[in-house]
């Protein structure tokens, strides 16, 4: 991998973190709030859930492979 795709891939790391985190933050004022749409609140979950695989991928990419 070149320095330029490892700075990208970390690039790309940290925006879908953020989006995660901002996806948590909304999900807790959502369910918080009296009468929120528990469709939109489970759309927001699996939303969080492809981001939280997508961020392990990336992860696994830029975490070199230690052969034992």
């Amino acid at each position: 991998m070149t320095p330029e795709e490892e700075r990208d891939l970390r690039e790309q790391l940290a925006r879908l973190q953020q989006e995660h985190r901002d996806l948590d933050a909304a999900i807790v004022a959502l369910q918080e709030t009296p009468g929120s749409d528990v469709i939109q609140i489970q759309r927001l979950k699996r939303r969080k859930l492809v981001l939280r695989d997508r961020i392990a991928f990336i992860e696994d990419q830029l975490t070199p492979d230690i052969i034992a």
